[in-house]
């Protein structure tokens, strides 16, 4: 049954007014181990931890942070903060997990009724702050069992009733993309260092956070996802990925104007870049390049802002527009257009299975094929 926090007055004062970051706590379940925010499986404070061990302890925690990415931390940690602030505003316990409360939980999710105010939940964000509340349940030693009926059955019935086909983003084609350059001014630093960010994400098939975590060399930075390579025949670019390295190899192209290895050594020269990350802040009105990494948020803006003002897809309006695109329209530009046999495509863009591949190529293939002439019509 789900825990239900005894009703008193200072729980009724907080009920009427904004939720608050902190979560209703009940039993053995401290305050601290509520955090809105993702929880370590060591103790943030080396009580007890002999003087020797404390360096390892330390080394450990960053081990336990690289083990996933900062979006995904930051989305479970906003998914946690959502779930234990919607038990509080119900006097409901968020732990030990309890299978009947999640199940009203996904089910205010899945109506709107989550918090005042709220639109309904798609299917796939709903199946997300699932997966936070168990990985947040699990970094604590308890399990959830999101095979219980409580949560199973009424998943499946969310998935029946309001299950959407997936939105993809738009595709950027080559015409596209040289429209979207010709909108940089390659007399700045910003855009030459732009322009270099678009040709290597489309000729790379790069996600915009494998983009912004190059490094120039080898084991150079401890935030850094991959670094490059400059080869007499293109670009070799080596990235760490969620199964292991893997290497993309960016050759160059027919035109120097468009080609993506021409504007990365464009860019690291006149950034005067030796070490260190590849892709950097400019500050100083555009005169100076700072130390910072680029955050992978960027590429998405980057893309946003060209496509629009290279009038990329102008039979919809502006917000259609700017929601139809983002970093992710680079990889499906390149799979959508390269004319090469499917195992090279998924190669590059480092898929494991050719199916996924197929999803990204949404404007390769359409029509190719009529089966309504084939068959007589």
């Amino acid at each position: 049954m789900a825990q239900i926090i005894e009703q008193n007055p200072e729980n009724d004062a907080q009920d009427s007014s904004a939720p608050s970051d902190c979560t209703a706590v009940s039993g053995d379940v401290s305050a601290a181990g509520m955090s809105a925010g993702l929880p370590s499986p060591l103790a943030e404070v080396n009580v007890g931890v002999p003087a020797h061990l404390r360096d390892l302890t330390d080394r450990a925690r960053t081990y336990v942070e690289a083990a996933s990415s900062a979006n995904t931390r930051r989305a479970y940690a906003s998914d946690w903060k959502h779930f234990t602030a919607w038990c509080r505003r119900q006097n409901l316990a968020p732990l030990p997990p309890d299978p009947e409360t999640i199940g009203l939980y996904i089910t205010a999710c899945a109506s709107g009724a989550s918090e005042r105010g709220a639109k309904p939940n798609g299917v796939s964000t709903i199946e997300r702050r699932l997966a936070a509340i168990g990985w947040n349940c699990t970094q604590r030693g308890m399990v959830l069992d999101r095979k219980d009926r409580a949560i199973a059955t009424v998943m499946a019935g969310i998935r029946n009733t309001h299950a959407a086909p997936p939105r993809q983003k738009e595709a950027l084609l080559p015409e596209d993309l040289m429209a979207m350059l010709e909108t940089l001014d390659r007399g700045t630093l910003r855009g030459l260092r732009d322009r270099a960010m678009l040709l290597i994400g489309f000729a790379g098939g790069l996600r915009r956070s494998e983009i912004t975590g190059l490094d120039l060399g080898r084991d150079q930075t401890e935030d850094g996802r991959g670094w490059i390579e400059m080869l007499d025949k293109g670009l070799l670019v080596t990235l760490r990925g969620k199964t292991g390295w893997r290497e993309v190899e960016i050759g160059r192209g027919s035109s120097d104007a468009t080609c993506p290895v021409t504007a990365v050594e464009t860019w690291i020269k006149f950034a005067k870049l030796a070490k260190g990350p590849l892709f950097r802040r400019v500050t100083g009105k555009g005169k100076n390049v700072g130390p910072d990494r680029l955050g992978d948020q960027e590429v998405a803006r980057l893309v946003k802002r060209t496509a629009l003002a290279a009038g990329v897809r102008g039979d919809l309006s502006e917000a259609d527009r700017e929601n139809l695109f983002a970093g992710h329209s680079l990889r499906a530009g390149l799979a959508s257009s390269a004319e090469v046999d499917e195992r090279y495509v998924q190669k590059q863009l480092g898929h494991a299975s050719a199916e996924m591949t197929r999803k990204y190529q949404r404007r390769r293939d359409r029509f190719r094929v009529n089966l309504t002439k084939a068959a007589g019509l």
